[in-house]
């Protein structure tokens, strides 16, 4: 692939974040300053395609950073669309099922859920991460048997979730409310058994927007500050009058 095409392909989360990082590492080092600095960050949050990540960190020595003197860095999986529906791939999933006993397991990252997945847990736990994950249909179920153990659910906010398990001496949690589902999101069925186990279902954040939301509130933070400066300067001004 030439260095032009490359430049057009879609960046991922984590190609931002990669970037991110190295404006962070620049700042440290005295490499950029504060208003440089928010000024990069905010365009490479913004950015969409590898051509707009490189200009971020052309001048900066980093290594991994999407340019084209680094055509690694373009050998990336398929990329996915925008929104919800560059994620509900259709087709068979990545894996299928899982089984603990007496130990652990678990999905997590870029994996896509199937039509229908299974997982069975004995005296053990395990772990099913659905933020980063691709998903095979539009309605997804996933079947837990937890007996005397326990799973974990994890998806993010905006994601319809249905649980149907049933609860023995044991207990199916039910996520709370983050808001209205969005649009196109897929829909997940819990399902199954706990025994003396449970199943939870729990909503967060990914992590490129955790890192975004803090970013923000940081410069925020940084305004405020310069407010309350500017509003010093202003009165040590007028007192000198």
């Amino acid at each position: 692939m030439s260095d032009d095409a490359a430049l057009d392909l879609r960046a991922s989360d984590a190609d931002r974040e990669r970037v991110a990082e190295v404006l962070r590492d620049a700042l440290a080092e005295g490499r950029l300053d504060m208003d440089e600095f928010e000024e990069r960050l905010e365009a490479a949050y913004a950015a969409r395609t590898y051509g707009e990540l490189a200009p971020l960190t052309r001048d900066l020595p980093a290594a991994g950073v999407p340019s084209p003197s680094a055509p690694v860095s373009f050998v990336k999986e398929p990329v996915r669309g925008e929104g919800w529906a560059g994620r509900i791939t259709g087709g068979g999933g990545s894996s299928t099922g899982a089984v603990a006993i007496l130990s652990g397991f678990e999905r997590k990252g870029r994996w896509t859920v199937p039509k229908r997945f299974s997982c069975f847990a004995f005296m053990g736990g395990g772990e099913l991460d659905l933020r980063e994950a691709d998903f095979a249909d539009r309605e997804v179920e996933i079947s837990c048997v937890a007996i005397m153990g326990g799973v974990q659910v994890i998806v993010e906010p905006g994601v319809e979730v249905v649980v149907r398990g049933v609860g023995i001496m044991g207990g199916f949690e039910h996520p709370r409310d983050d808001g209205p589902v969005d649009p196109g999101a897929p829909r997940v069925v819990i399902s199954g058994l706990a025994f003396w186990g449970g199943v939870g279902v729990e909503r967060k954040l990914r992590r490129a927007e955790r890192q975004r939301l803090k970013e923000q509130r940081r410069r925020e933070k940084l305004d405020r500050h310069a407010e309350r400066q500017e509003l010093r300067r202003a009165r040590r001004e007028e007192r000198g009058r």
